[in-house]
């Protein structure tokens, strides 16, 4: 039986993008079962007292040099959102929503991508809206479905658990009960998943 992954991610995290994208190449080498968690990244820092690295100047342009060579080193496309930081409720409900759903892959890969590829201002509906439709989704559907109190009780009840088991940003991992924060842990998730 495959060990579980369990990702809690937010989308408007350049650094669990870099992750979600080396995913892929964990679970091949592993035959993890990998669980997405959608989080709200903004209640977990609200919860803990943290703050994103680009709250801090020079920590932020540190680390935006560090994901950059991250991105080279295994081969994602990763570019700066000028509009970063973007309020990500509407669209982590709307992942919350679709939990379960065939088409979540889908969406979740398209909106990392519209914020990490692309550059777009996710913040702005009708750009989103574009997004969605491009990608092959109803938005409004999907806007729908994240005022749905199935998908706003699932992110809140996420991130307060998300908060109860030490998380403090994104993104997290957790092989078990062991906690992994940050996509420059992967190789420690990978050595938990093969043991």
């Amino acid at each position: 039986m495959p060990k579980t992954l369990e990702f809690l991610f937010d989308v408007g995290s350049p650094t669990t993008y870099l992750a979600h994208k080396r995913l892929p190449d964990v679970v091949a080498r592993t035959g993890a079962e990998v669980v997405y968690v959608p989080v709200l990244l903004g209640g977990i820092f609200k919860a803990t007292g943290n703050a994103s690295p680009a709250m801090v100047p020079a920590k932020g342009v540190y680390m935006n040099a560090d994901m950059g060579r991250f991105a080279k080193r295994f081969g994602v496309t990763l570019n700066m959102n000028p509009y970063f930081p973007i309020n990500t409720l509407p669209m982590m409900r709307m992942i919350a929503g679709l939990v379960g759903d065939a088409r979540f892959p889908k969406l979740v890969d398209a909106l990392f991508d519209a914020m990490w590829r692309a550059r777009k201002n996710m913040g702005d509906p009708a750009v989103a809206g574009e997004v969605l439709t491009a990608a092959g989704f109803d938005p409004a559907e999907l806007l729908a479905i994240s005022e749905t109190p199935e998908a706003k009780d699932r992110l809140k009840a996420n991130t307060e658990a998300a908060v109860a088991r030490g998380v403090f940003g994104a993104p997290t991992f957790f092989v078990g009960d062991e906690m992994f924060f940050g996509q420059d842990r992967l190789d420690f998730v990978e050595a938990a998943l093969g043991a």
